[in-house]
């Protein structure tokens, strides 16, 4: 336990001596306002390409810029690929209070939380791949994890979240197939600004942030931010709780508009029990279960007093860019990042083997893990014509340096559990020996370039190549199981889009990918459990065709797209009763729609549909060849629709509400089994006036009941529960 109050204690004493030097600050500001109060419009910067900054705040839903496709500040309909982004405004109105899964349950081709709702880790699945441990970025530089390994953002910390739909190979490197998500922090601003919110909801998990912002000299060329959170209290699951918080101080030094150097460090920590969720049978979730009927969505399965989860974790970086005289804007992005982890937890497997016995059989299992990692990306941009072409060049080079230590061990078999009469506290079982025992290590650097290149009367070509050298060890502390193996990789895309003068802009685009897999796989069927026996994994590759469309129009502040895409990943790891190989082959293929409106000052509004056709065409199993995979639901879809009152008695009042659709999806790869669709209603209501607010926000505004997803046949997870928050907020 020394590990967790550690952490909690380094941010809750920084946090106070954060508050201490900010709220001096704060009360000067109040004062010098006081009898003469307004209301702070939000802080917006212009500049770039495009109206404005790739990484500032977006105006109400609909952001007009990007850096997620192309690494530069770029107009969205630019990107021949499809983008998705949720604003700070947007957060703020649907509550999106800790998770990042939860910002994104309104976007188009994204699914989130598939075994549910889940305290400490951010489940994303984009055009049907599972993104979760390859394609997570923060500010640009992925947040890289395995195993256990990862690590966790609050939604607090940032200005924005975006998703690049399809592969970002040719851009960052190795990640997943269907996209990436990528994390942009708050940032300091020219403008002082502070604020501050308390709240609580419905479990009793409650929560305290401050954002401060302001010069530190006259000439405001050095500015800081400060943000910081603490929260903690009880979840939805019986027995469950825990304590979280951050900190993550900010230093920009700007001496002129052609330089700037932003220094930034964040320290974060967990302490929970676990939830019950997520490792519960089809059986007794979907259906009734043996013992008549369904498991509480509250079921806590697990031991209350054997179950700990925790992590301390920690980065520290740099951004610097300076423009030449010459034309040439050079750009490095660093950052250093380290995780402990450390869980022990109890979950169900299969339901008990005693004769005439409905319980569910259990094991014990616990990981200690630490990881460290670097990135690093530099590179240059340059406009220049040659002729009749007009061209915007990125040129770069980055690394990536991912160490992983780790341990696991289980303890079999732990005592089997009544869902329905649950009885804790008997005997646990010693822990085994471990047998996971080692460090992982990735390391990647790639050379890439992009040119888009104008001609016509509104012709954008976009051209990228990226080569990438990786390098892959595991050294084993147990007997084999060590690897070392390096692979080169070449990754392309080509785009062609028209803008036409009314908004719209149609678009094509032709890109490849890779994705690195750390780990060995087994090369004797007959002798499976031998551990001289492996190969180390070859990375994922594949490629995805897209044609769609974006639209900006005239008459309204708004953003609509629509995309057709086709994706094919190959080397897929599949397993062949206990033997992995890496012969699997799966197609995704589909329609995305999303819109995004500032109606008036009044309306805003954004909506949704996804449509995700998957197939298996090569897989060690034949009876799994023509089937779609499991866990992805094939038809997606939602609507969120915002209304502030801007005069008269009721001015500063909001309403809105949202209606999500999951549609049905399988449960097992033989595709016997399925989860059914569902629809969830979301509603909030808040009031603003002279700085102060207040907000209630309900998510699953009618308690629907509902399975989330089965990844097989033991491990489905409910979805959200009806979950209301109050929050109270103040800025200035």
């Amino acid at each position: 336990m020394q590990i967790k109050a550690t952490g909690l204690y380094r941010i809750m004493m920084a946090s106070a001596a954060v508050t201490a030097v900010a709220v001096p600050h704060a009360a000067w500001a109040q004062d010098a306002t006081a009898g003469n109060a307004t209301q702070l419009e939000q802080l917006t910067v212009q500049g770039g390409q495009g109206g404005g900054q790739a990484m500032e705040p977006v105006d109400g839903y609909v952001a007009k810029t990007t850096g997620a496709g192309s690494k530069s500040a770029t107009p969205i309909s630019e990107i021949p690929q499809s983008i998705s982004v949720v604003g700070r405004e947007e957060l703020e109105d649907r509550g999106v209070v800790t998770k990042i899964d939860e910002a994104l349950r309104y976007t188009a081709g994204v699914s989130t939380e598939p075994f549910g709702s889940d305290p400490d880790t951010d489940w994303f699945y984009i055009r049907g791949f599972d993104a979760t441990q390859t394609g997570v970025f923060l500010d640009g530089l992925n947040l890289f994890s395995f195993g256990f390994g990862g690590f966790q953002t609050d939604a607090y910390m940032l200005e924005r979240v975006e998703v690049l739909k399809g592969p970002a190979s040719v851009l960052y490197g190795g990640a997943n197939p269907g996209g990436i998500v990528n994390l942009i922090r708050k940032r300091p601003q020219a403008e002082p600004a502070y604020s501050t919110e308390i709240g609580i909801n419905n479990f009793g998990n409650a929560f305290f942030g401050f954002d401060a912002n302001d010069k530190l000299n006259e000439d405001g060329t050095v500015t800081y931010r400060v943000t910081g959170k603490i929260a903690g209290g009880d979840n939805y699951s019986d027995y469950s709780e825990d304590l979280r918080g951050f900190i993550m101080p900010q230093v920009t030094f700007a001496p002129d508009d052609a330089t700037s150097l932003t220094l930034y460090a964040m320290a974060s920590a967990l302490d929970q029990v676990h939830v019950g969720n997520g490792f519960l049978p089809y059986a007794g979730t979907v259906t009734d279960g043996p013992f008549g009927g369904k498991i509480d969505r509250d079921f806590f399965f697990g031991e209350p007093y054997h179950d700990f989860g925790r992590y301390d974790q920690q980065m520290i970086g740099y951004e610097f860019s300076h423009e030449f005289d010459n034309g040439w804007k050079l750009s490095q992005n660093l950052r250093y990042a380290h995780v402990d982890k450390a869980e022990e937890l109890v979950y169900p497997y299969a339901f008990s083997s005693v004769p005439g016995s409905t319980d569910l059989a259990r094991l014990g299992f616990k990981h200690d893990t630490s990881v460290d990692s670097l990135s690093i990306d530099t590179r240059g941009e340059k406009e220049f014509s040659t002729g009749p072409l007009d061209h915007t060049l990125l040129v770069g080079i980055d690394y990536k340096n991912f160490k992983l230590d780790q341990t696991q061990s289980s303890a079999f078999p732990a005592s089997d559990l009544d869902p329905t009469d649950p009885e804790y506290g008997k005997p646990f079982p010693t822990y085994g020996s471990p047998y996971i025992d080692g460090v992982t290590r990735m390391q990647q650097v790639g050379i890439y370039a992009q040119d888009q290149i104008r001609f016509g009367d509104g012709w954008l070509a976009t051209l990228n190549g990226r080569y990438d050298f990786i390098n892959l060890k595991g050294e084993s502390r147990l007997v084999g199981g060590d690897y070392d193996t390096k692979d080169e990789q070449l990754s392309g895309r080509a785009g062609l889009a028209y803008e036409f003068d009314n908004g719209l802009t149609p678009y094509v685009s032709a890109a490849t990918f890779f994705n690195p897999l750390a780990g060995t796989r087994q090369t004797d069927p007959a002798d499976p459990f031998n551990p001289l026996k492996v190969a180390p994994l070859i990375a994922e590759e594949g490629e995805q065709y897209e044609a769609g469309i974006k639209y900006e129009p005239t008459f309204v502040d708004g953003l609509l797209t629509a995309s057709l895409f086709h994706i094919t990943k190959q080397n897929a790891l599949v397993t062949s009763g206990l033997i992995q190989e890496q012969v699997g082959e799966i197609e995704s293929r589909g329609l995305e729609i999303e819109g995004k409106l500032n109606i008036n000052q009044n309306w805003k509004i954004l909506a949704s549909y996804a449509y995700t056709d998957m197939e298996i065409t090569e897989d060690a199993n034949p009876a799994f060849i023509g089937n779609r995979p499991y866990l992805i639901p094939e038809h997606q879809a939602s609507v969120w629709l915002d209304y502030l009152v801007t005069d008269g008695p009721m001015e500063g009042v909001s309403v809105g509400g949202g209606l999500r659709y999951q549609g049905e999806s399988f449960a097992d790869m033989a595709n016997t089994a399925t989860v059914p669709d569902a629809v969830v209603a979301d509603a909030a209501i808040r009031y603003e006036k002279n700085g102060w607010g207040a907000a209630l926000n309900v998510t699953n505004l009618f308690d629907k009941d509902y399975v989330k997803g089965c990844q097989g046949m033991f491990t489905c997870g409910y979805g959200d529960q009806r979950t209301i928050t109050l929050k109270l907020s103040k800025s200035w």
